[in-house]
């Protein structure tokens, strides 16, 4: 298959986990990569819609505030998770430091940036609450980023 993720055994992953989905090299040389971050066990679990949307949101606007290399941080249609793309080559755990880093942002904040009519397709379907939590049980399992399978 074409793409990385429908070659994964998605039954013998044991999330969470980040992991290192893909890497580009562009024709000027630069390079970027993709990380898994996977936030539940695929077919098992997931992050209701509106959770997801907030996570996207927070996670997109607090992961520059320690990063200038972020290019993107996207939802899995499946709802297990979020893709991370970076610039430039990094260690998985320096990802881990990043993502660790950004989701301990989550606990101190008041509001989802950008939840509004004005500057999103969406402004309603929000949740702090729901993004804290799912942020506070990923870092609770932060031993286990790096083991992407059981």
């Amino acid at each position: 298959m074409n793409v990385e993720s429908f070659n994964l055994d998605h039954t013998k992953v044991a999330a969470p986990y980040i992991r290192l989905a893909d890497r580009k090299e562009l024709p000027a040389g630069d390079v970027i990569v993709k990380y898994d971050v996977r936030f539940t066990q695929p077919n098992k679990a997931h992050l209701e819609m509106p959770v997801v949307h907030s996570i996207e949101h927070m996670f997109a606007e607090k992961s520059r505030d320690h990063s200038g290399r972020v290019i993107d941080f996207s939802p899995m249609g499946c709802q297990t998770g979020f893709y991370l793309i970076l610039q430039g080559e990094h260690t998985s755990e320096e990802v881990a430091e990043l993502v660790a880093a950004t989701l301990a942002d989550f606990a101190d904040a008041t509001e989802v940036p950008a939840a509004n009519e004005t500057q999103c397709g969406w402004g309603a379907n929000h949740t702090l609450e729901g993004a804290q939590l799912a942020a506070a049980a990923f870092l609770a399992k932060r031993d286990e980023w790096l083991e992407v399978y059981a």
